[in-house]
């Protein structure tokens, strides 16, 4: 018998705009130390599937109308609150795809961490808090936390947010369960330190006998973990197989869609750059953050940017890279002058912009835009999606009463929403959705500089190629400037001119993206590239055994 076997499943949400089938009779099965990947667009029913299992579903709206779902022969729809509470996190876990949505920012991570072994005691016969830290220390040191027992007693806010989906995962493995639900676990990590995960996951599932069902956009990834796929659309299995069969044989036209919107090889578009008339110039750049953690109080300094330097030209697409934590965000937004900075100089159009007072910044502001890395935590819960996309418009004059509804339709239309969309909620969008609405925010003023922060990490592919040629239209169309931070290199590799790879605050190698590609000069460079994820299986596959 499967360790979970679902049968017919059936999940509609009932709301105001009438019946929409989430999940339309599903059925699938997983054994135990089996992997099994559900791919497809945002929307397409594969967290829905997923969350019915742990009753994780708001209801309502959602009613699974029918269907079973036997994990060790239990039917988990039958059970009661008090023994879904025994499952949760015992028997069977989840990595969030937002980590910052699911971390109590109240709370220290250690704490939060501790909570399942505090909760379910005999599962890892943890006696003692002193234990239970122990454990969790290692398991942060496991998953790539630097100096973990020193960031046990920090908070969410001051991880970023590839280190806040390491502690999602490490809390998740903490009571080594029987079946682990990964929903894009990899989606906010560097190639690095996915790399490392996946391979945590495949090791805990040979000594543990674990079960893995792996929601993912990266078919890289799937590729080197899955043993077969289930590929989903519109609530409905489109496909499913193992995994050489759909990748080498697929038959349904969306699985070839799905495998002919993966980015590869270089950028399309020729440079643009207008050399030596730098738009932005940066000048030994220093953003330093005061260390709270125990023991320093306040005396250390985390040196976030330290000294980074860098001319980007009108017109050019300059990428960055690094792993989480090297400080490609924190670079961003100090040009931006989003985030305090400690010295240096950071020139728009020949205007320190360090020398401005923050109302006169206010028009600067509409020719600098930025896409957020987590487009949940940047949106405005209480704001529609109309209400979102039309404020910067109003606010900088840039629209009237008289044209604003067709802006912001021109708007939805740029990003792929569906304009019967305008009044929903954030919340009511998936997570890729959600980036997109972002991304509308950013381009609504016509701005010449964006800087893009991880603006494609939450897509699927045939989205995230949509978007990456739409990025690649607007420059082409306004003349753009952009800064285009990504942990993805194929991403980076297919979007921009130039490439500059940052690590622990500095900058430590630049050039153009193929030179890059073929000669990276430095080792750090040549890890990156070599953990690049390869969406074939057998060569994904042998990338992983030699390491």
């Amino acid at each position: 018998m499967a360790l979970l076997e679902v049968d017919g499943l059936k999940i509609y949400f009932h709301t105001r705009n009438g019946v929409v089938k989430a999940v339309d009779d599903v059925s699938f099965s997983v054994d135990a130390g089996e992997t099994l990947a559900i791919v497809g667009e945002s929307g397409s029913g594969k967290s829905v599937t997923c969350y019915s299992l742990l009753d994780l579903l708001p209801k309502p709206p959602a009613v699974i109308e029918a269907g079973t779902a036997l994990f060790d022969g239990e039917d988990l729809f039958a059970c009661d609150s008090v023994r879904m509470r025994q499952i949760r996190g015992n028997d069977i876990a989840v990595i969030f795809q937002d980590p910052m949505t699911s971390l109590n920012p109240f709370i220290s991570i250690g704490e939060q961490l501790i909570e399942p072994l505090i909760y379910h005691p005999d599962k890892m016969r943890i006696k003692d808090r002193k234990t239970a830290r122990k454990l969790a220390i290692e398991l942060l040191d496991e998953v790539g936390i630097i100096e973990p027992e020193a960031r046990f007693d920090c908070y969410p806010h001051e991880f970023s947010g590839g280190m806040r989906q390491r502690v999602m995962i490490a809390m998740a493995l903490i009571n080594k369960p029987r079946l682990l639900i990964c929903d894009e676990p990899t989606t906010a990590l560097d190639v690095t330190i996915q790399a490392q995960i996946l391979e945590l996951i495949k090791k805990l599932q040979k000594t543990r006998d674990v079960a893995v069902i792996f929601i993912s956009h990266d078919l890289g990834v799937v590729a080197g973990i899955a043993d077969k796929v289930m590929v989903m659309c519109d609530g409905t299995i489109r496909e499913a197989g193992g995994t050489e069969r759909i990748f080498y044989n697929s038959e349904d036209e969306y699985t070839k869609k799905l495998l002919a919107a993966i980015p590869e090889g270089a950028k399309l578009l020729p440079n643009r750059a207008e050399q030596d008339k730098p738009l932005v110039t940066v000048r030994n750049l220093k953003t330093y953050f005061e260390d709270y953690s125990k023991g320093s109080n306040g005396k250390q300094s985390i040196k976030a940017v330290d000294g980074v330097s860098l001319d980007l030209q009108r017109g050019e697409i300059l990428g960055l890279v690094g792993e989480s934590g090297s400080g490609k965000s924190t670079l961003g937004r100090s040009i931006l002058q989003l985030a305090p900075t400690t010295s240096g100089s950071v020139t728009f159009d020949g205007t320190v912009l360090g020398d401005l007072k923050p109302k006169q910044l206010v028009p600067w502001r509409r020719r600098m835009q930025m896409i957020f890395q987590d487009p949940y935590a940047s949106l405005n819960p209480r704001m529609t999606v109309y209400e979102t996309l039309a404020e910067p418009l109003l606010y900088h004059g840039l629209a009237d009463s008289n044209n604003i509804d067709q802006q912001v339709r021109q708007l939805m239309d740029d990003v792929g929403l569906a304009h019967s969309q305008m009044r929903k909620y954030p919340h009511e969008f998936s997570g890729g959705q959600r980036q997109r609405i972002a991304i509308g925010r950013a381009i609504a003023t016509k701005p010449e500089l964006i800087i893009a922060d991880e603006p494609v990490s939450a897509l699927d592919v045939t989205i995230q190629a949509q978007i990456l040629d739409l990025i690649l239209e607007l420059v082409e169309r306004h003349n753009l400037t952009m800064l285009f931070i990504s942990h993805d290199l194929s991403v980076v590799r297919y979007i921009s001119d130039r490439v500059m790879v940052m690590n622990k605050g500095l900058i430590v190698e630049s050039g153009e993206t193929e030179a890059l590609w073929a000669d990276p000069q430095q080792e750090y460079t040549q890890q990156l590239l070599k953990a690049i994820p390869l969406a074939d299986p057998k060569r994904e596959r042998l990338r992983i055994a030699n390491g």
